[in-house]
């Protein structure tokens, strides 16, 4: 493996479980995707582009825990700034998203 990281590295990635709490058609991008409002408690609200529109409707979406990387810059997507990177396993081309197995508080870090 040739992308071996430190745990220092790693450490810097800010992972926390956040609800979707609003789930929007997102036609202006390149690959057809949602916007998603995700709450993460204490660290706010906040907004991430989700190419999942072949996976799930947006009536599974909505109060569905994911987790997400909290800490990277805001990215333009179109008119759209994501605030967020919402995490998944790539099967093929569908991304199935990551959850915790059981409720937990908004804005719980994944370590």
């Amino acid at each position: 493996m040739d992308n071996i990281i430190t745990f220092e590295d790693f450490s810097k990635v800010d992972l926390r479980v956040g609800t979707i709490i609003e789930i929007n058609d997102f036609p202006e991008a390149r690959r057809p995707a949602y916007q998603l409002t995700i709450d993460f408690g204490s660290l706010g609200i906040k907004k991430s582009s989700a190419q999942i529109t072949t996976r799930y409707t947006k009536e599974q979406l909505l109060n569905r825990q994911i987790v997400a990387v909290v800490n990277f810059p805001k990215k333009q997507i179109a008119k759209f700034m994501s605030e967020c990177l919402v995490v998944g396993a790539v099967d093929g081309k569908d991304v199935i998203l990551l959850h915790p197995e059981q409720k937990v508080t908004n804005g719980s870090s994944v370590s």
